[in-house]
Formats: C-alpha cells, structure tokens, sequence
C-alpha cells in the first residue's frame, strides 16, 4: 500500500510517520478482496487553534481509493495520535461495510441466476450411494 502523507502547520517526524504507517497499513488487508489493484491512502495531519479556547486542536483526514468507490474518513482530538486512530477505526468500518455489501451482491446475482436457470422435472441428480443402493 502506498501511503502519501501532507502535513499543515505540524513538521513530520519519523516517529510519526511511523507511527501512521502502522496504523493506516494493516488497512491493505481489505485489497485482497479487490483483486491485484493498488490501494493508495491520501493522510493529511493538520494542527488547527480553537480561537478563543486554550490549547490546539489537531485534525486527521485520510481518503483511499478502490475500485469504484472511494472512501474517506476525518476525525478531530485534542491529541494527534488519538485522531488518527480515530480515523483508523471509521476506515476500517467503512471497508467491512463495503465488502459485505459486494459479497451480498455477488450472492443475490447467483441466486437470481439460480432461479432463471429451468432443468426438467424428469432430470435426476444421483449421488453413488443412492444409485448402488437401487440396483441402477
């Protein structure tokens, strides 16, 4: 998985980076499923102020293309790491929603497939044990 990471207003450390690579990249377990396309996840970390309020408020994005749909996810904290687990958690849903959808597509076309396909009344499906057991 090939990970492209944009920071705002915060310098990227190596540390951090890896710290989102581990987080982003057990994700690429979802592409399996995709067949052989190449999953590319888009991280943009930004250190935002609250105006008014004391302190700073860090933002997570993270967006990540699939075929024929792209998913994203945003998280806001108090604490970068913690927002971008947060993203983390909302991909990850996100990616077992989608495949289970495609998985019940792919179920409900082969039973539609099932229904359209008419055998005879007079065929019969013998199993061995059946066929010995009645002399055929």
């Amino acid at each position: 998985m090939k990970i492209n990471i944009l920071t705002k207003n915060i310098k990227l450390t190596p540390a951090l980076k890896d710290f989102i690579e581990e987080k982003i990249n057990p994700l690429e377990k979802f592409s399996s499923f995709f067949g052989k396309s190449r999953i590319e996840a888009w991280v943009e970390i930004s250190k935002e102020s609250r105006h008014h309020k004391k302190g700073s408020l860090f933002l997570a994005k993270c967006q990540m293309r699939f075929p024929k749909k792209t998913i994203r996810s945003t998280a806001r904290a108090e604490n970068l790491k913690l927002a971008i687990n947060e993203v983390k958690d909302e991909l990850q849903r996100e990616l077992k929603e989608y495949k289970e959808k495609l998985v019940a597509e792919k179920e409900r076309k082969s039973r539609i497939l099932k229904k359209e396909i008419k055998i005879s009344p007079q065929a019969r499906f013998y199993r061995k044990g059946r066929i010995r057991g009645e002399g055929i």
